[in-house]
C-alpha cells in the first residue's frame, strides 16, 4: 500500500473518531502501519502539522460552529468536542482563533440563525450517556 494512502487511513480515524477523548496516538498510527514517532514524521510531512495539530484543529473547528449555534456552556462544549480539560480547551481555543471562547461566542452571536437549545444539541453530539443499568441519563441537573 502506498505511503499517502496509509496516512490516509490515519487521517480518516481522526476525523471520524475525533470527539473521543481517548483517541491515542499509538491506535492511529496503527492504522497508517507506522510507529507512533514515524508516524508523527510522515503525517507532518504529508499534512504539515503533527497528528495532535490536526486533531486540535479539528476539535476547535467544531467548538467554534458550536459556540455560535448552540446554547450550550462553554464547559459543555469543551466536553463534547473531546478535551477533558476546559483551560487546555480554552488555551488552545485562544491560540488557534486569538480569542478566548466566551469572546468568539459574543462576537459570532445573532450573526445568523437562532441558538440551537442546548437539549437538542446534546443529543445530536451523543452528549446523554446510559446511566447504571443501562437507562438513558442526562448531565444530572433534573435529578
Amino acid at each position: 500500500m502506498d505511503k499517502l494512502r496509509q496516512l490516509r487511513l490515519a487521517k480518516d480515524a481522526m476525523d471520524r473518531d475525533w470527539v473521543d477523548p481517548g483517541l491515542d496516538l499509538d491506535a492511529v498510527a496503527a492504522h497508517a502501519g507506522y510507529s507512533r514517532y514515524h508516524f508523527i514524521r510522515a503525517f507532518k510531512a504529508a499534512y504539515g502539522e503533527t497528528p495532535g495539530q490536526y486533531l486540535t484543529h479539528r476539535r476547535i473547528e467544531r467548538a467554534e460552529e458550536m459556540l455560535r449555534t448552540a446554547n450550550l456552556s462553554v464547559t459543555e462544549i469543551c466536553h463534547l468536542v473531546g478535551f477533558s480539560s476546559l483551560g487546555t480547551f480554552s488555551s488552545r481555543f485562544k491560540t488557534w482563533t486569538g480569542l478566548t471562547p466566551s469572546e468568539y461566542r459574543a462576537k459570532h452571536v445573532g450573526r445568523g440563525a437562532a441558538l440551537i437549545p442546548g437539549c437538542y444539541a446534546m443529543l445530536w453530539a451523543g452528549g446523554f450517556r446510559k446511566g447504571p443499568g443501562g437507562a438513558q441519563r442526562n448531565s444530572g441537573e433534573a435529578g
